[in-house]
């Protein structure tokens, strides 16, 4: 198990990369992180108060163009769901040390 700041690091860094290509290949476990951070990023970055929004996403993520993606185009194009909006896809084992691989897409 990862120490607390690089284990909060490594998803930060999932979900932007998530943000950013809308699709990204992880182990099984990651995902299942990844995917509850997510979900939550997502309901900040939905506020109607736009500057809550914006200072909620940048605390989360490194990037200043996925926190402006996530707000402007990823967010409204999940106005009417609240929850479940990433989907996860078995890929078989990662040929090093056969550990689950799935992709993670948003919906």
């Amino acid at each position: 198990m990862l120490p607390k700041g690089r284990r909060e690091a490594l998803i930060r860094g999932l979900a932007q990369s998530l943000v950013l290509h809308e699709q990204i290949k992880t182990t099984e476990a990651r995902a299942k992180v990844l995917k509850g951070f997510v979900d939550k990023l997502i309901n900040h970055a939905k506020k109607e108060d736009k500057v809550s929004a914006i200072r909620s996403v940048n605390e989360h993520l490194y990037d200043k163009n996925a926190a402006k993606k996530l707000i402007e185009v990823i967010a409204t194009r999940y106005t009417d769901k609240t929850s479940g909006y990433t989907k996860t896809i078995k890929a078989g084992c990662r040929a090093g040390d056969s550990a689950p691989m799935v992709i993670v897409k948003l919906t």
